[in-house]
C-alpha cells in the first residue's frame, strides 16, 4: 500500500474527528449563516459551476455512462438553484443538536432528558450527481456532523469547485473548514482505507450503483446507511380514477427516469385492465416508453414485449416499464413483496379502506397513495435535502435528512442521588 496515500487518509479522518468536536458546540446561527451564505455563493457562481460542470460532461461522453447517470452529471441553471434553495430550507429547519426529545423527573427526583447530539464524523460516497456534494454538506454541518465527501472521477471537476465554495464558506462564518473535506484522489484503495477507520469514522452513506453499495457494505467496519435498489411499483385498483392514475405512472416514469424513485412496474387490477391498459399504453408510447408487460397484458397491447422474471425485478433507471395485471390487491401485495426492494411502492385508489390496506402490509420505505413514487425525495417531504435514501430499518428509513443523521444521549441531574 502507497504510504502517502495512507497518511492522506489518516489526515482526512483526524481533521474530520477534531472538526466534528468543534461541530458539536457551534452555535444554530453560526450553521445557519453557513447555509445561508453558502446558498448565495452557489447562485453567485452559477456559470462558474456550469464551466466545470461542462468539462466533466465532455470527457463523460468518452466514456460509457449510461444515460441516467449523464442526466445525474448535468448541473443546470435549475439545478444550481434547486441545491441553494435546499441549503435555505435546511437552515430554517429546527436545529436537532441539543434538541430535548424525551424528559421528565423520576420519583427520586433525578431529572432525565433525551438530547439529541451529532453521530461524529460521516464518510459520504456518491457517483455522478455533483448537486449531491451541496445536501450532503448541508445536512451534514447542520446536523453537527464533519463529512469526508467522496464523489465519482465523472464529476471531478464539479465536486472540486463546489467543494471549494462550502468550504471558504466555512472559514467566513467561524467553522472548521474540515468539517467539510473531499477525498482528493481518485485512487480506488483510498476508499478502502478509510472504510477500516471506524475509530474516527462514525457512520458511511454509499449513494450510487449496487456494485458500489455491496462494495461499500462488504469491506465497511462502521455501520452504513444504504439501498441498493429502486424497483418501485405503482398499483392501480379497480376502483382507481383511471385519469388520474395514468398522470401519476407518467409523472413516475417518465419526469426523471433515471433516479431511485422513478416508477419501475405497473400493477393493473384485472378487472379494469381492458379499459386502462390501451389509454395508458398509448400514453406511454407517446412518451417513448417501452413496455414490457404479462400474458395478459400483451393480449391487450399486442406490440408489447414479453416481460421476463429479471424484468419485474428490474430498476431499469430508463424509459423501460415492466406491466403485469393482478388479480385483486393480494396479488398485487405478492407481486411487491417478491420483486420489490422496500423503497417506494405506490396505490391509486378511490377506497379508503383499500388504501389503508395498502399501506398497512407493504413493507416500504415509503408508501404512496394517489401520487407519484417521485415523491419519496427529501425536498419533496420537508427535509431540506436528503443524503440519501434508506431502505434499512436500522437506524433510519427512508429519504435520510438532519434527524437521520444524529444520535442521543441521556443527561441525568440530580442533587446528590445515590442508588439503593
Amino acid at each position: 500500500m502507497d504510504s502517502n496515500l495512507s497518511e492522506l487518509c489518516e489526515r482526512l479522518a483526524n481533521q474530520a474527528q477534531q472538526a466534528s468536536r468543534a461541530l458539536a458546540t457551534a452555535t444554530t446561527a453560526q450553521k445557519n449563516s453557513w447555509l445561508l451564505a453558502s446558498a448565495d455563493a452557489l447562485e453567485e457562481q452559477s456559470d462558474a459551476i456550469r464551466i466545470a460542470n461542462e468539462r466533466d460532461l465532455m470527457a463523460a461522453q468518452s466514456t460509457d455512462l449510461s444515460p441516467a447517470n449523464l442526466d445525474r452529471l448535468t448541473l443546470t441553471s435549475k439545478r444550481i438553484s434547486a441545491a441553494a434553495a435546499g441549503l435555505r430550507q435546511v437552515a430554517a429547519l429546527p436545529d436537532p443538536i441539543g434538541e430535548i426529545r424525551e424528559g421528565g423527573v423520576r420519583p427520586n427526583g433525578l431529572q432525565v432528558l433525551k438530547v439529541g447530539v451529532p453521530l461524529g464524523v460521516i464518510f459520504f460516497l456518491y457517483e455522478s450527481r455533483p448537486n449531491v456534494t451541496v445536501d450532503a454538506a448541508g445536512l451534514c454541518v447542520k446536523s453537527g456532523n464533519a463529512v469526508i465527501l467522496r464523489g465519482g472521477k465523472e464529476a471531478t471537476h464539479s465536486n472540486e469547485l463546489l467543494h471549494s465554495i462550502l468550504q471558504r464558506e466555512l472559514i467566513r462564518a467561524g467553522l472548521p473548514p474540515e468539517a467539510v473535506q473531499r477525498v482528493p484522489t481518485l485512487d480506488r484503495a483510498a476508499v478502502g482505507l478509510l472504510l477500516n477507520m471506524n475509530d474516527r469514522i462514525d457512520l458511511v452513506i454509499p449513494r450510487g450503483g449496487e456494485s458500489l453499495i455491496r462494495r461499500v457494505t462488504a469491506e465497511a467496519t462502521m455501520p452504513v446507511l444504504k439501498h441498493y435498489q429502486g424497483n418501485c411499483h405503482v398499483y392501480v385498483d379497480h376502483r382507481a380514477d383511471l385519469a388520474m392514475a395514468e398522470r401519476i405512472i407518467l409523472n413516475g416514469k417518465c419526469q426523471r427516469p433515471g433516479v431511485c424513485n422513478a416508477t419501475e412496474s405497473v400493477l393493473v387490477h384485472s378487472a379494469i385492465a381492458d379499459e386502462f391498459l390501451p389509454r395508458l399504453g398509448k400514453s406511454l408510447h407517446a412518451a417513448g416508453v417501452e413496455i414490457r408487460g404479462c400474458e395478459r397484458t400483451r393480449a391487450i397491447l399486442p406490440d408489447v414485449t414479453i416481460a421476463t422474471e429479471a424484468d419485474y425485478a428490474a430498476e431499469f433507471l430508463d424509459l423501460i416499464l415492466s406491466v403485469r395485471v393482478v388479480t385483486d390487491m393480494t396479488d398485487a401485495l405478492e407481486q411487491i413483496q417478491r420483486y420489490g426492494s422496500k423503497h417506494t411502492d405506490a396505490i391509486v385508489t378511490d377506497d379508503y379502506a383499500t388504501a389503508r390496506e395498502f399501506t398497512a402490509k407493504v413493507d416500504s420505505a415509503a408508501v404512496v397513495v394517489n401520487a407519484s413514487t417521485r415523491f419519496n425525495d427529501g425536498f419533496e417531504i420537508g427535509l431540506g435535502a436528503e443524503i440519501g435514501i434508506s431502505t434499512d430499518k436500522l437506524h433510519a428509513r427512508g429519504p435520510c435528512g438532519l434527524r437521520e443523521l444524529t444520535s442521543y444521549k441521556y443527561i441525568l441531574t440530580g442533587n446528590g442521588q445515590i442508588r439503593e
